[in-house]
């Protein structure tokens, strides 16, 4: 059974076309590929660009909390030293009071607190 000289010319043609639209089939697929991946370098850069912005949005949220804690332990470790200095004042008030009230019984206490640290200091 050997072809015809039509049908090998049909078989050709036919051949022809079909690579022809194979050719256009490949095409179209390197095309859509290629839009693909234009797309997905979009998304990319719109989630690194929204990541860094929430970075530098978290970063200054914990710079604005980090200054906020300083300035309220400053304040604070400011009212300590006043109340600290305030009691130090009033214990010194206090004591100058007694002296002056109570001159014979401070200088009797001094002795017996002065006697008790020797005593101790020997042994």
């Amino acid at each position: 059974m050997s072809m015809t000289n039509g049908e090998a010319g049909m078989r050709d043609w036919t051949d022809k076309a079909t690579r022809e639209r194979l050719e256009k089939d490949v095409a179209a697929v390197k095309s859509d590929i290629a839009a693909l991946t234009d797309q997905i370098t979009d998304a990319l850069n719109t989630f690194a660009n929204s990541a860094s912005k929430q970075a530098r949005r978290g970063y200054k949220q914990a710079r604005e909390n980090m200054d906020s804690t300083l300035d309220d332990m400053s304040e604070r470790g400011s009212a300590m030293m006043g109340a600290a200095q305030d009691a130090y004042g009033s214990i010194e008030e206090t004591l100058e009071d007694a002296i002056t009230s109570r001159p014979l019984a401070t200088v009797g206490l001094a002795l017996g607190i002065g006697f008790l640290i020797g005593a101790a200091w020997r042994r």
